[in-house]
């Protein structure tokens, strides 16, 4: 008897996962289920306190206005490929502050000559310690605080050709 068990196990298990498959393709299919999707605990709430080389929490608060801040990384893929977007923002007056995470210094500094700097102000969380108290799952992220420190938004991957526009009028919110 037990045998007949330990074989319907992995049937359950199989089964299960089948299930959960075909509701995640069911969901994208209705436009439910956001792959990117995964919520920040931060949200309408004040952002982490940190002290970087470059700019500190209290500096943003400081600042009286929102501020947009990039978390990126000279070896990041999808940071190259989010650069022109980044700069875009810029352009248009987004107040842009980034943080170079778990990157060597001389490595930013290449990334952002060859890419292009977009940022007002520049911090380097080596270690990574700030990015994990933000929660940030991976680079780039960026993330909208208000001008009391609240984060008012987040994404997570590449920022899209578009998001100029959405940021400004979050901005103007």
């Amino acid at each position: 008897m037990n045998r007949r068990l330990l074989l319907a196990v992995p049937l359950v298990a199989a089964g299960a996962a089948g299930v959960g498959f075909w509701s995640m393709l069911n969901g994208m299919r209705e436009g439910k289920f956001d792959p990117r999707g995964v919520p920040s605990m931060l949200i309408d709430k004040p952002m982490p306190d940190f002290t970087l080389a470059g700019f500190t929490a209290a500096d943003v608060r400081a600042a009286g206005r929102p501020i947009v801040i990039n978390f990126f990384a000279s070896w990041c893929v999808p940071c190259i490929e989010e650069a022109p977007t980044l700069l875009a923002l810029a352009r248009a007056g987004v107040p842009l502050w980034g943080i170079a995470y778990k990157d060597k210094p001389a490595a930013t500094d290449a990334f952002l000559t060859r890419h292009g700097n977009p940022f007002a102000k520049l911090a380097r969380d080596e270690p990574g310690t700030v990015a994990i108290d933000w929660g940030v799952t991976g680079v780039p992220e960026t993330y909208l605080i208000d001008k009391s420190g609240i984060v008012r938004w987040r994404f997570s991957g590449p920022m899209p050709e578009g998001a100029a526009q959405f940021l400004a009028e979050k901005l103007r919110a």
